[in-house]
C-alpha cells in the first residue's frame, strides 16, 4: 500500500486548497487520513476509490 501526503493529494486534485479537501473529507467525498508520525497520509487505494466514485459516468454530463 502506498500513501499520499496532503501536498500530493492537492496536486492530484488540481491544486485544490487544504480547507476544501478537509470539507470533502467531512462530507465523505474523500477518505479520512491516517496520522503517521504526526503527519496526515491518505491511503492510495481509498483515494483512487473515492475519485472513481466521483467521476462522471459516460452517459452523464453534457
Amino acid at each position: 500500500m502506498r500513501y499520499f501526503t496532503m501536498e500530493q493529494l492537492r496536486q492530484m486534485l488540481g491544486g485544490r486548497g487544504r480547507t476544501t479537501i478537509y470539507r470533502d473529507i467531512q462530507a465523505g467525498r474523500l477518505p479520512t487520513p491516517t496520522k503517521i508520525g504526526g503527519i496526515n497520509y491518505f491511503p492510495d487505494h481509498l483515494v483512487f476509490a473515492a475519485l472513481k466514485k466521483l467521476a462522471p459516468k459516460p452517459n452523464e454530463g453534457s
